[in-house]
């Protein structure tokens, strides 16, 4: 009972995080600078875990977890100019933060050889709330970002 009480806290402070980033960045960046802030910063919380993988010593998660970042920054990279995989980036590092949840607290180990590190208690239940929240607003925001690379800069000539 007491878990199911702090996933559902960390689920709404995941939101509550979402909706503050979200309203930040719409008053902080042009159409633009949100997509490639949010495509770097999808890359920063790729890389938590390889923070989570040197904090608890998890020597054998690191090829495994490391893989997931660069996968992560590819769809980051690409998503810089196509909106719809900085969405599924989004969406799949939801289902990452999901699966690392899974086994730490549902003791299985879903990918054989303990190859997810650890995660502190409800990490991945506020990771794939705030993943996942975010995600529904790029689907939102996709044609403003696609029309802000199509712009020409001023003083330039077609």
């Amino acid at each position: 009972m007491a878990l199911s009480v702090i996933i559902v806290l960390y689920v709404c402070v995941g939101i509550l995080a979402a909706a503050g980033s979200i309203f930040i960045s719409q008053k902080l960046f042009s159409a633009k600078a949100e997509q490639i802030f949010f495509a770097l910063f999808l890359v920063a919380i790729a890389a938590f875990y390889l923070a989570f993988t040197a904090y608890f010593a998890d020597a054998k998660a690191w090829r495994f977890e490391t893989l997931a970042v660069a996968l992560f920054a590819i769809f980051a990279i690409v998503g810089l100019r196509v909106p719809s995989l900085l969405i599924i980036g989004y969406l799949l590092h939801g289902v990452w933060d999901v699966l690392h949840e899974v086994q730490a607290f549902g003791r299985t180990d879903l990918f054989g050889a303990h190859r997810l590190t650890e995660l502190p208690l409800a990490y991945g239940a506020f990771c794939a709330s705030y993943d996942w929240c975010i995600a529904a607003y790029f689907y939102t925001r996709r044609s403003q970002w696609r029309a802000a690379w199509k712009r020409m800069p001023a003083g330039s000539s077609a």
